[in-house]
């Protein structure tokens, strides 16, 4: 009899133990895979249909993980982006289409929306404050605020560190008068300088070059988005490309290590 009851005991032991695992698991099934407890990363998330690069580099940076892209990486100019047939049908099936005022097709992506899909008007600019604002706010449209909210605080600390780099290489180089390309002036502000001018968005007049030549500029920054021009190579500046659109990977923190070293090398040679 005592070890009949002994192996009830074990039993009954041995299903609590059970129920507990289970618990367990179900719980760790419904958390995030980044650990904000929102969800990002599962499979039950938004789909979210980007414009471009740029758009899909918030998007995942607010916790999207279903990400498709409009316009091919590495296109030049993707404002000016003709989109094919098959391109514009990414956009049926989607919860989020996401763009910029400034882009040519975005009327496009609005007729060809499916009846759930939302449409969100992006300011695309890599200045802190706006990716701050834009990454907050996507976390919330998305149901991913949690993640939002770890993902920036990791983009303030790779900021911070690209931010004494470049800021060292300016001080070091004398920090020579700055002129920037209308769209670029984050990059600007990365190095902790103030411009003398900005230009465009259309290329400069020869006025225009005139006058931006009487600020003796030591540093031009021009855009890379944007129709190369040689209206300023009457200038005798170092000139650096600067690069607003992620590449392939859609990390928007790797923007800003990019135009770092572009930044860095210009002010040292």
């Amino acid at each position: 009899m005592n070890f009949l009851k002994g192996l009830y005991r074990n039993r009954r032991g041995a299903a609590r133990l059970a129920v507990a695992v289970a618990a367990a698991s179900a719980l760790a099934a419904c958390d995030s895979s980044d650990g904000t407890g929102d969800g990002a990363g599962s499979e039950g998330g938004p789909r979210v249909v980007a414009a471009s690069t740029w758009e899909a580099a918030f998007a995942r940076a607010a916790g999207a993980r279903d990400v498709d892209v409009i316009v091919p990486p590495g296109i030049n100019h993707p404002p000016d982006y003709d989109p094919k047939p098959s391109d514009i049908a990414k956009v049926a099936g989607a919860d989020f289409v996401l763009y910029a005022p400034f882009e040519g097709f975005a009327p496009k992506l609005k007729s060809a929306v499916g009846s759930k899909a939302e449409m969100v008007e992006l300011q695309l600019d890599n200045s802190p404050n706006i990716v701050r604002k834009e990454v907050t706010r996507l976390g919330q449209e998305f149901g991913t605020a949690g993640h939002a909210s770890k993902w920036l605080t990791s983009y303030d600390a790779a900021y911070a560190t690209e931010k004494r780099k470049a800021t060292a290489a300016y001080a070091k180089a004398g920090k020579p008068p700055v002129v920037a390309q209308t769209f670029v002036g984050w990059a600007a502000d990365l190095l902790g300088a103030d411009p003398v001018r900005f230009y465009g968005p259309q290329p400069p007049t020869a006025p225009q070059v005139a006058d931006l030549a009487s600020w003796k500029p030591g540093l031009i920054l021009e855009n890379s988005a944007m129709p190369r021009t040689d209206a300023l190579s009457s200038i005798k500046a170092a000139r650096v490309t600067v690069v607003n659109f992620p590449d392939q990977k859609m990390d928007l923190k790797s923007v800003y290590r990019t135009n770092t070293t572009a930044l860095t090398a210009a002010l040292t040679d």
